[in-house]
């Protein structure tokens, strides 16, 4: 299959670098001092799940030059989204899918403004990666999984396509039966985490075990869960706790990636996650003080990293 990831950071080097090495035809798009480290070394990738080094790679940020792809794996941070949409256009053929891995619930929506809702999917992972240095991939947490699905559900021929190449890439893939329900989830996972660790500046481990804090995470998740079923996404009831559990789980030192960029002084998805809590509680008629409250906190720390 060809497959085009645009945005070869942690999340795009990762998944793109085992299905290279799955056999399929991948070409990375990237930028700067990674982009001209994986034309010169290929791609190294350090993970809990075993390293592995790709001498070569195909990898450009022209994307131009690559042509039509079956699938476009969408990995950049959703506040550069808009940004991606023209060069995601010479990706494109009548059968292409586009499926956006990025945090929050939204991105479907530009994607397919921007380029005809015909090809997109919706999609989320699970992975904590980063770019350690350019041409270096580290994966250090959470097992690898990718959940797509046609927005309509349905388990069409592409889709099945698709499923059957990331299934061959070492990592564990899935079609949604629900992926609107499948996003919601990971939004209120992701937002509540980036959102608590951001105001804590505090590693999970930390802000989970003390009350008050604990206390304001699950505010946070029962927020996100009204807006979903204002929405009319049938999240259930034991996702609050379910969520927990995980975070119970994680490694006591992880950190959101949000989380990360605020606290080093770079722009970050605050709009994307506490911030869009906040737009479409207002719009659904669901009050959020909770993320009101770090939405607003973060906001001056977020318009300075932006200059």
């Amino acid at each position: 299959m060809r497959i085009a990831m645009v945005g070869a950071g942690g999340v795009g080097g990762y998944f793109g670098g085992r299905l290279a090495q799955a056999g399929h035809d991948v070409w990375l798009v990237a930028r700067g001092r990674h982009l001209a480290a994986l034309r010169e070394g290929g791609l190294r990738v350090d993970s809990v799940h075993g390293d592995f080094a790709l001498p070569a790679v195909q990898a450009t940020d022209d994307t131009g030059e690559i042509g039509a792809v079956d699938a476009v794996i969408v990995t950049v941070k959703n506040w550069q989204l808009p940004g991606v949409v023209e060069a995601i256009r010479p990706l494109l053929a009548e059968h292409t899918a586009v499926i956006p891995l990025l945090n929050g619930v939204e991105a479907v929506d530009v994607l397919g403004e921007g380029l005809g809702h015909r090809h997109v999917l919706g999609g989320l992972c699970r992975i904590a990666a980063r770019v350690e240095s350019p041409g270096h991939i580290v994966h250090d947490a959470i097992d690898p999984t990718i959940v797509f699905g046609e927005m309509d559900d349905r388990r069409s021929e592409r889709a099945l396509r698709i499923l059957k190449a990331f299934s061959e890439g070492g990592f564990v893939a899935e079609l949604a039966s629900d992926i609107q329900v499948a996003l919601w989830e990971k939004f209120m996972l992701i937002a509540t985490w980036s959102g608590v660790g951001a105001v804590t500046r505090a590693p999970v481990g930390v802000w989970r075990s003390l009350q008050g804090s604990r206390g304001i995470a699950e505010q946070c998740l029962r927020e996100i869960l009204a807006i979903a079923r204002a929405r009319g996404v049938a999240v259930a009831d034991e996702r609050v706790e379910k969520t927990l559990a995980f975070i119970d789980s994680v490694g006591e030192g992880a950190l959101a990636s949000m989380q990360r960029d605020i606290m080093e002084g770079r722009p970050s998805e605050l709009e994307s996650q506490n911030g869009a809590v906040v737009r479409l509680g207002a719009e659904a008629g669901v009050p959020t003080p909770v993320n009101h409250f770090l939405y607003h906190v973060l906001l001056p720390q977020e318009r300075a990293a932006r200059g």
